[in-house]
């Protein structure tokens, strides 16, 4: 039988980032019905501060994979902060990532792999992995290498 969402998380040692506060006039989240939207977030530290950098240019696509986890972390943040417990999330839906690259860079899905990866860590393979898109952009907000968002159903 699968782990739990916070059991797999706990067991993981990653650490979360504080859950950012909107840059602008839109929700950190929205439920409607049994869905969870989740706004675009972006790859907060611990200490608050975001990783910048264009990917193929001033990060590598390594970097940027990291960089795209670090955003899963975040989105776990909110969810945990407006839900309580990631306990309460029963799959991950939908994820659209957006990479902030160079005209010639091809691996979008190499970098959000990064999301990915994590949440098929904390929901399992089955509940963890959704459809997906990853698309390259010519700039996101404060030069963040990655912004995702994604759609969860309630447990």
């Amino acid at each position: 039988m699968a782990h739990p969402p916070e059991e797999n998380l706990l067991k993981s040692g990653l650490i979360l980032p504080p859950p950012p506060k909107p840059a602008g006039v839109y929700k950190p989240l929205l439920q409607v019905d049994n869905l969870i939207y989740v706004s675009g977030h972006g790859p907060v530290l611990e200490d608050g501060t975001l990783i910048k950098g264009k990917v193929g240019y001033e990060i590598t696509v390594e970097a940027a994979k990291v960089a795209a986890r670090q955003t899963g972390l975040t989105i776990l943040a909110t969810l945990k902060s407006n839900l309580g417990s990631l306990d309460k999330i029963k799959r991950v839906i939908k994820v659209f990532g957006m990479v902030n690259s160079t005209l010639n860079f091809e691996e979008h899905p190499f970098v959000i792999n990064g999301c990915s990866e994590l949440f098929a860590e904390i929901w399992g393979n089955e509940n963890g992995v959704g459809v997906r898109s990853a698309v390259g952009m010519g700039s996101l907000p404060g030069n963040i290498p990655v912004e995702i968002e994604a759609v969860f159903e309630l447990a």
